[in-house]
């Protein structure tokens, strides 16, 4: 092969969809390349002109600008463009002019039919009118659907109910009539204002207290030769181990191995509306975290959970080479730290006693959006029952959280740098003070207070009283939706942390004295991501904590136009994958693990497809600024 053609051959042979090319067909495409040049601030195409090639850039930059005169998007070495005026009427659509001296070569019309017809990548690259970067992220999310599956959509069947003065017999009746291995058991409120109840579809108020299985009937009536009379509610056990329909069915297996039961009640809030047997997800399960969790839960004390810091490393490691994405690495890794936080808090609850008050404790920020790295902190806050009474019960719960909190930190999760944890005073309150503190956060915004508040806005219980968490989700998605001053707030502080891109297509680094020549990827990058979707999630009134959760609730309103928010989407897991692949390239060379990267490191098709990603949250937040204005005060 000449040499011209070789270096076109190699040059393209590293950018996508060329890279996935067969030798033979990159061989081909080499030969039939025209290669032309265009000085900066010269035209390359107008609008309605005729377009007989793709166009592929060699070196240069070139803007693509709508009919209206608008930037469209500005590209650079290795991108391409044309390919939708090819498969459309072959007219111009979006004009192109070079912004600097530009060498473009030129792929014939029929070479590229050729290539669409004998390449699925590439057809699958060229023929959908999307970016790279969303390309490359769904080709990553392939096979991975299952491992990020909602358990309601395994409940399927309704549960089968009875009351708990009914008798074994009756119970097994309707087992047998529903063909069902277990029966919910009901029974009527403790009290007017019991934080468990639920309303049936006849109106009558009752909680669920247990759950009755035909291992059960088996084990503890038939083996021990009780007669069939004997009711439900003398065999079941109180406030019995269940799953919101919203979690994730690896985290039901995760509940299921730890506490050693086949049969998991599924609720929506409080209402039961399935049951999940172990055979119904056991295809789900994968071995990288399963064991680490069920592991935790068996150490006697902080010493030995500080000792799996190792595994948990291990783990994140094994996920992402296996190709797990963002979301099941987060939440994976989620799930860990919640069960670290559980068993110290029981182990607690152990030496001090049971509590003299129910609680809530919630976990905040990316454990609650089930978005943890390996690199994180810990964010948490004590919800108590409003009968709490400082002077009595205080003492209690403040060694309680410094238990947690310092055993958090022995186990590899830091100290809050903002105190946002439940060891200071002020994050340790009654649910009425909560209230409050929610309330004027949306009633009386101010940005400088919501910008050290805004991680409350991600909230979620790890453990104790569910329902408080609840309330305080509720008033936030009731309230927060009607006051445009506190959107306008939360907006403004959204703009705080601006993605690294310069005018012309280069990155701008880091420069604060320790991360020179680097970019930080969660401050330039998933935090202002994950700030700028929350801000639509809240004027949506969206319940949702996990960022792609809330933009399946943003997509059912008209607050983003097109497939911004698809866009969004591609441009989160992107960035996330980046910066927890080299986190494990981290780990395994033995570096302790950060957030940041040295563009020069990366791939040539990993460094294009982040310019992408970054584009997507620099138009993001323009359109934020302007989506919610501040109101002028009312005179």
């Amino acid at each position: 092969m000449q040499a011209e053609l070789l270096e076109i051959r190699q040059h393209m042979g590293q950018f996508p969809p060329f890279d996935q090319l067969s030798d033979d067909l990159l061989d081909e495409l080499a030969g039939q390349v025209e290669v032309g040049y265009f000085q900066a601030d010269t035209d390359i195409y107008r609008h309605d002109d005729a377009v007989e090639h793709l166009h592929y850039i060699r070196s240069g930059a070139i803007d693509l600008y709508r009919r209206n005169g608008d930037l469209y998007n500005r590209l650079s070495e290795g991108d391409i463009f044309g390919q939708f005026d090819l498969l459309r009427d072959q007219r111009v659509r979006f004009p192109a002019r070079a912004i600097e001296d530009t060498l473009i070569y030129f792929i014939p019309h029929a070479m590229f039919r050729r290539l669409c017809e004998l390449d699925e990548n590439f057809a699958d690259f060229v023929e959908v009118e999307r970016p790279r970067l969303e390309a490359t992220v769904d080709q990553q999310r392939k096979g991975h659907e299952m491992l990020v599956t909602k358990v309601r959509k395994l409940a399927s069947r309704a549960p089968v109910m009875v009351e708990s003065d009914a008798t074994v017999q009756e119970a097994a009746q309707h087992m047998g009539e529903h063909n069902a291995s277990s029966v919910l058991v009901l029974a009527a409120p403790q009290a007017d204002d019991d934080s468990h109840a639920f309303t049936l579809d006849d109106g009558r108020s009752r909680r669920m207290v247990g759950i009755l299985t035909d291992h059960d009937l088996r084990n503890r009536v038939l083996a021990e030769g009780l007669p069939a009379s004997t009711q439900v509610g003398q065999l079941i056990d109180d406030r019995p181990i269940t799953i919101q329909s919203d979690e994730s069915v690896y985290e039901a297996m995760l509940r299921m191995l730890r506490n050693n039961i086949h049969h998991l009640p599924v609720l929506y809030r409080r209402r039961p509306i399935g049951v999940l047997h172990l055979s119904d997800i056991v295809r789900h399960e994968t071995n990288s975290s399963l064991y680490l969790v069920d592991n935790i839960f068996r150490q006697p004390n902080v010493e030995a959970l500080a000792a799996l810091k190792g595994d948990v490393r291990a783990a994140f490691v094994r996920m992402v080479n296996e190709g797990d994405n963002s979301q099941m690495v987060g939440s994976s890794l989620s799930s860990i730290g919640r069960s670290f936080t559980r068993r110290l808090l029981e182990l607690a609850e152990e030496e001090l006693g049971p509590p003299p008050v129910p609680y809530c404790f919630m976990a905040l920020g990316s454990m609650a959006r089930n978005e943890q790295s390996i690199v994180t902190d810990q964010d948490n806050a004590l919800v108590l029952d409003d009968r709490f009474d400082p002077e009595q019960h205080d003492a209690y719960f403040l060694t309680l959280a410094q238990r947690v909190s310092d055993g958090l930190a022995a186990c590899g999760y830091s100290y809050c740098k903002g105190d946002v944890m439940a060891t200071n005073s002020r994050w340790r309150q009654p649910l009425r003070v909560w209230q409050q503190y929610f309330s004027d956060w949306i009633d009386n915004p101010n940005a400088e207070r919501l910008l050290h508040s805004s991680i409350f806005f991600d909230l979620d219980s790890v453990h104790g009283e569910e329902a408080f968490a609840e309330r305080l989700q509720d008033l936030v998605a009731e309230r927060a939706s009607q006051r445009p001053r506190f959107l306008a707030a939360m907006a403004r502080n959204a703009l705080n942390r601006t993605p690294p891109l310069g005018f012309f297509r280069t990155f701008v680094m880091e420069k604060d004295g320790k991360q020179n020549n680097t970019i930080n990827l969660k401050r330039r990058g998933t935090a202002p991501l994950v700030d700028l979707i929350r801000v639509h999630a809240l004027a949506c009134g969206s319940r949702a904590q996990n960022s792609f959760e809330r933009l399946e609730d943003i997509a059912k309103t008209r607050l983003l136009a097109g497939h911004s928010g698809e866009r969004l989407r591609y441009a989160l897991e992107f960035i996330a994958m980046v910066r927890i692949r080299h986190q494990v390239i981290d780990i395994q060379e033995e570096r302790e693990p950060d957030n940041d990267i040295e563009p020069e490191n990366v791939s040539d098709r990993e460094r294009h497809n982040l310019k992408d990603a970054f584009q997507v949250l620099s138009n993001a937040q323009k359109f934020l600024k302007f989506r919610y204005p501040m109101p002028s005060q009312k005179r």
